[in-house]
């Protein structure tokens, strides 16, 4: 009687999970021991894989371990890797469990580019191997029930969770061992194996008739449910039907038979008639349908012995009126199992191989967080170098401090001298020009790497497209034009970036065009600069004057505020804070992160008292420049005034404008060239995934090319067609020895109908031989031309008699006599 259902495995191909892990960790980390150990992390994960799907497993423990292992792994893996068909691309093949596949054809197969459909297939082939396992054990060992019972509930709970998830988990639809509705079913199967085991325990244990018929019916009810979800769909094997109604009427009969034993201790002596017969016609309708699957051989015999007992005991002694089956009382039902709930990890012995690794949702949040931080950075270093490239303009054209440098008239004012000295320091000319000379280069070279990628997506779009229209609905893949959408707008951004970064190279071309002459002024020796510069009239009575040191006082005042930011631009700099402690705990405690306001906080805290910081400076910078224009005022209305002495002026205000310019433009180029660089490692980076999606896809696009192969070469050739009525419905057999069996195959000509007595004459004419010769009215039979040395047919036999060697119709009078004595149907 315990026959019970197992589940067979799934079949997957092989992938290689290292090389795309890796190549993503040496994309994302930078090198070090964190980045090696992740590596090595990924190749434990593939050596894992192979032990859990790369070979047969035994029907025992540590298989289902090793099974188990991998899919806690895979649960933990899922929220810390980009797993998609744009990112991560990897494709995992799963066979039908329950697909035996055709003579032409493989059995039917689906192939995902989807973390979550291999960790839905994992889970079902855990639920498979414990439905093997429980099903291995010795149900009459205590022990080997318990454990028999604990893994049907686990099969249950996974198949249950499979049913939950599945259809979230994929992005077409799933194979049909997978679908809701046979998930579904075998989660109820398994359940009420489960309870089975139970009412075994109960029995073992010879617990009270009560409990064991509540036991017991409740298995019937699980069975029937089972049942009822399978009826009519051909999603399982087609010997599970009857086992589970056999399985359900079982059951009912067992419950019906301790009910029985209960009724006879209340002493109702009919009812346990009534029951003891229903168990007993429930046993027969199992022994008379699904014999070949259940044996209730003793079971019968047990229920026929309590039969005939109590009826002889109800007949000689009781007298009791026996009730009918629809007035027995309903037995009660008591639900020992429940589905085990499916929380990783579920393996006793699971370590993360990737604990270090913070998950996918914190990375993405620490980088949104580290945009934030830099445009925080940026914004306030910004203001700093704005404010003081504006008093640096202010005093340029004041031409101070030169102007209070120059007062003898016909010397190179001391801070021109050492902005002279800077410039060639730098590099002068030649520094700005080769950097210059340098960003077409970097910019063509980025245009060109981006070109590739997007050139690689319209390719395998185009094919894509292309195989789409000649298969039409058969090619059932996400189109690469939906797929492909945000590596798209991604390409846009960098050629945005780029545009607007061929702007900016041209702004600072004109700005060095427009000083590069007082710029090579300032490169030249002291001498030449000295001769380039006007001598204007003495003013050296003002040398000694108060408006000269206060003026003198005014600009000491805001280079110590330059000093100060320059100092302020460092610290900011060098703030640093880990979010990610911040962030896990988050996700820990709320399953989300809410990053804008975790960061905006934290960015608060870190940068608020700068900020206040560099309001202040800007705040004194403004008050001290309103300082500086009104003493300029007073001091340039004591000067003596001539047309030497302006255009001396005019010229020193150029060389210090020049100065400050050559110090931007400097600064712009090298952080052009920096952008362009930085711009490179991205686009690379780019390009790696726009490749490594396009391999994905034509990988899968052979697949799929070779699934629709099998699939065209399983159609049949040709359409159907109706089968005449004398091949369906022959005649009936006559006595004589069997004929030998003959190929039947479809003629390209109807052929004509047949009365019953042709029929029997057209099946006992030989192989090979056509009654009906076409376009050949007139001709006689021609007899059979064989090969040399192999007889051949004889010719036709004369007109009304029969051909020789062949059995014959007996005459109608003798055909009318054996039907007269041999009936058709077989006589009691």
């Amino acid at each position: 009687m315990a026959t019970f259902i197992s589940v067979p495995l799934k079949k997957s191909s092989e992938v290689d999970l290292v090389k795309p892990l890796s190549k993503y960790i040496t994309v994302t980390y930078p090198a070090g021991e964190d980045q090696t150990e992740y590596i090595r992390a990924v190749e434990e994960l593939n050596k894992l894989r192979k032990n859990a799907l790369g070979r047969p497993l035994d029907k025992h423990d540590s298989s289902l371990e090793i099974l188990l292992r991998y899919y806690d792994q895979l649960c933990a893996l899922e929220p810390k890797f980009p797993f998609s068909e744009n990112q991560i691309c990897l494709s995992f093949t799963w066979k039908d469990a329950f697909d035996k596949g055709s003579l032409f054809g493989g059995s039917v197969k689906l192939s995902l580019a989807s973390l979550g459909y291999e960790k839905t297939c994992v889970l079902f082939n855990c639920a498979a191997l414990a439905s093997q396992i429980a099903a291995e054990q010795n149900m009459d060992n205590d022990e080997c029930l318990k454990t028999a019972a604990k893994y049907y509930q686990l099969a249950s709970g996974a198949f249950n969770h499979i049913k939950d998830t599945v259809l979230s988990a994929l992005s077409r639809e799933p194979t049909m061992d997978i679908c809701p509705e046979t998930v579904g079913t075998l989660s109820l199967i398994m359940l009420a194996q489960a309870q089975e085991v139970f009412f075994l325990k109960a029995t073992s244990d010879k617990m009270k008739d009560a409990v064991i018929a509540k036991l017991a019916n409740q298995a019937a009810d699980f069975y029937g449910d089972a049942f009822k979800q399978c009826q009519y769909k051909d999603n399982l094997p087609k010997e599970v039907l009857p086992v589970l109604a056999a399985k359900h009427c079982i059951m009912q009969a067992n419950a019906e038979l301790h009910q029985s034993a209960l009724a006879k201790q209340k002493k109702h002596f009919g009812e346990e008639i009534a029951r003891l017969q229903h168990a007993l016609e429930l046993v027969k309708t199992v022994a008379s349908r699904y014999d070949e699957y259940v044996s209730v051989k003793d079971l019968m015999d047990k229920i026929n012995r309590a039969l005939t007992a109590a009826k002889k005991d109800n007949d000689f002694i009781y007298h009791d009126r026996v009730p009918e089956v629809k007035d027995l009382e309903q037995i009660g039902k008591a639900a020992l199992v429940k589905a085990t709930a499916i929380t990783p990890p579920l393996s006793q012995k699971f370590t993360d191989l990737f604990e270090k690794m913070v998950p996918m949702a914190v990375q993405q949040s620490m980088s949104v967080y580290g945009q934030r931080k830099a445009e925080t950075v940026n914004r306030l270093v910004g203001t700093m170098r704005e404010a003081t490239n504006l008093c640096n303009g202010v005093l340029a054209s004041l031409n101070l401090p030169a102007a209070l440098e120059d007062l003898s008239g016909d010397s190179v004012p001391q801070s021109i001298v050492e902005k002279a000295r800077s410039i060639v320091e730098k590099g002068g000319l030649q520094s700005i020009e080769q950097l210059i000379r340098d960003l077409p280069e970097l910019l063509t070279r980025n245009r060109e790497i981006l070109d590739e990628s997007l050139k690689m997506l319209d390719d395998e779009e185009s094919t894509d497209n292309e195989l789409r229209g000649k298969f039409n609905q058969r090619w059932n893949r996400t189109p690469s034009g939906d797929l492909y959408k945000p590596l798209r707008i991604e390409g846009t951004n960098f050629r945005n970036v780029l545009d607007k970064a061929v702007q900016a190279d041209q702004v600072v071309r004109d700005r060095y065009n427009a000083h590069c002459d007082m710029i090579a002024l300032l490169c030249k020796p002291p001498s030449e600069l000295s001769a380039a510069i006007p001598s204007a009239n003495p003013t050296k009575t003002l040398q000694g004057s108060e408006i000269v040191n206060v003026l003198r006082s005014q600009l000491a005042q805001l280079e110590e505020i330059k000093k100060e930011r320059e100092t302020l631009e460092g610290e900011i700099k060098a703030v640093t804070f880990d979010m990610s402690v911040t962030f896990l705990t988050a996700l820990a405690q709320d399953g989300a992160i809410n990053e804008e306001q975790l960061s905006l906080t934290q960015l608060d805290k870190l940068y608020g008292s700068y900020n206040e910081r560099v309001q202040a400076s800007l705040r004194s910078q403004e008050e001290l420049l309103g300082q500086v224009q009104v003493s300029h005022q007073e001091f340039s209305s004591l000067k003596q005034s001539n047309t030497e002495g302006h255009q001396r002026e005019e010229i020193l205000k150029k060389l210090a404008s020049a100065h400050d310019s050559y110090i931007e433009i400097s600064n712009n180029l090298r952080e052009g060239t920096k952008f362009y660089n930085d711009l490179t490692e991205i686009l690379l980076k780019f390009q790696n995934k726009c490749s490594d999606i396009v391999f994905a896809r034509k990988t899968e696009r052979d697949e799929l090319l070779k699934d629709l192969q099998q699939s065209i070469a399983r159609e049949p050739s040709a359409p159907s067609f109706n089968v005449p009525a004398y091949q369906s419905t022959p005649a009936a057999p006559v006595a004589g020895p069997t004929p030998a069996p003959r190929t039947v195959f479809v003629s390209k000509h109807p052929l004509p109908s047949l009365s019953s007595r042709e029929a029997a004459i057209f099946y006992q004419v030989p192989m090979g031989y056509n009654p009906y010769p076409y376009n050949m009215p007139n001709m006689g039979y021609m007899p059979f031309q064989g090969a040399p040395g192999q007889g051949g047919y004889p010719g036709a036999p004369p007109a009304g008699q029969p051909y020789a060697g062949y059995p014959q119709q007996p005459p109608p009078q003798q055909q009318q006599q054996q039907q007269q004595q041999q009936p058709y149907y077989p006589q009691q």
